[in-house]
């Protein structure tokens, strides 16, 4: 029986790319979201993440069908705990159940490192939402401490850069000061617990939201002159790495200089309604390749040059079903048949995309064109919609990624 493109491919790739795509890309992490009725089973996305050189996942929930396909993988993976599970997680009692039916079982096979316990809570200006985050995050770290999980699997949240009421110079960066008595308790928490700071950048906001003013070279990892911070005298030629240095600055001027930023999301999508400006394939390639090619280089931001970039790209797929503007539906790296959704500028995949898609596409069945259904009440509430916080506060925040996957099939000459 004759196997199709996505599949074959991705077996093939899965055999060789271990060994050659690592030396490409250092320690890409990418989002693997799942609001969608025409994505291809978790088994056969396996070799697609290994493909691409991907080394960590971060999903938004646990779905166990995604961390029994990944067991015995070593990718590592950050598993999520919905915004709607907040007030149940409190309960110790619950939260140890939780961790034993979603952590513990698929441990050591499944290489989970990390549980987010709600995402963007502190920026819904939902008093009841804030009032749970910490309780839980204390109540999910208890539960590992009992079960003895405690130091190889760590508890945090994920944040919107909304959060910063400062970010411009960077060296200015400062927490919202309606927030600072939210925050201030998190960060203890990690500072105790050896836990990131998670924060989701999203350059394409600002540019979207003023794109006469805002340097789309300067979003894009374009060359360009760049700005200086006056304070610091360091020079920035992109706004991610601006971004995250003012949320170091902001941590730095709570005490809390020594903790670790991650950014849990961040990315560039490829389609996007009429007044979403930027959003197109060119600038996603140019986004998420540049972005790639930087995290290779290993080197940090300009106010920590030594300090390991940990990126994880939005997102793996587009995603039919989420609501909200076209382009929320548009951050995926691939179509759900397992081809690039985009150029990226590389002969080799731009040969091999112009094959497949003279070809026809795997056989995943397509969901129905048009306005998306309802949402999946499975699905995060915290994560359904990237763009509506981000254009209520006018701030930055996000997803991203990007993948070199089928490179090896074009190399060593696959048949289609």
């Amino acid at each position: 029986m004759e196997l199709n493109r996505f599949y074959y491919c991705a077996s093939l790739i899965l055999h060789i790319s271990v060994v050659l795509l690592p030396v490409m890309v250092d320690s890409i992490g990418i989002n693997y979201g799942q609001i969608a009725n025409n994505l291809p089973s978790p088994d056969n996305v396996v070799a697609l993440v290994k493909s691409v050189g991907a080394t960590k996942v971060k999903l938004y929930d646990a779905d166990p069908r995604v961390l029994r396909a990944f067991a015995n993988t070593g990718v590592e993976f950050i598993v999520g705990l919905g915004n709607e599970y907040l007030s149940k997680m409190r309960d110790p009692d619950k939260a140890q159940a939780w961790v034993k039916s979603n952590v513990q079982c698929y441990l050591p096979a499944t290489k989970i490192t990390c549980i987010t316990v709600g995402n963007e809570i502190l920026t819904f200006n939902d008093t009841s939402l804030t009032d749970h985050l910490l309780p839980a995050m204390q109540s999910v770290h208890t539960a590992l401490v009992n079960l003895g999980l405690d130091k190889q699997v760590t508890v945090t949240t994920a944040h919107s850069l909304a959060i910063l009421e400062t970010s411009y110079p960077p060296s200015a960066g400062a927490f919202r000061r309606d927030l600072v008595g939210c925050v201030t308790p998190i960060l203890n928490f990690h500072a105790k617990t050896g836990s990131p700071f998670l924060i989701n950048a999203y350059p394409y906001f600002a540019y979207k939201g003023n794109p006469k003013q805002v340097n789309l070279d300067f979003v894009l990892f374009q060359p360009n002159q760049g700005i200086v911070d006056p304070v610091s005298n360091l020079h920035y030629d992109n706004m991610l790495f601006a971004q995250i240095d003012a949320a170091y600055a902001a941590l730095s001027s709570l005490g809390y200089r020594k903790l670790p930023i991650h950014i849990s999301e961040t990315g560039w999508p490829s389609k996007g309604d009429e007044d979403e400006a930027g959003a197109t394939p060119e600038n996603a390639k140019k986004y998420n390749g540049n972005l790639i090619k930087l995290i290779s280089q290993k080197k940090g931001t300009p106010a920590r040059p030594n300090t390991d970039l940990n990126i994880y790209v939005f997102a793996l797929f587009n995603e039919n079903m989420k609501p909200g503007p076209t382009s929320e539906r548009n951050y995926g790296l691939f179509k759900p048949d397992g081809t690039p959704a985009y150029s990226l500028g590389i002969s080799s995949i731009d040969a091999l995309t112009n094959n497949t898609s003279s070809s026809g596409g795997s056989s995943v069945s397509a969901g129905t064109p048009g306005t998306p259904p309802a949402a999946p009440e499975s699905s995060s509430t915290g994560y359904l919609s990237i763009s509506s916080a981000t254009e209520t506060c006018n701030i930055v925040i996000g997803r991203l990624f990007f993948t070199l996957a089928f490179i090896i099939c074009w190399a060593f000459k696959v048949p289609f």
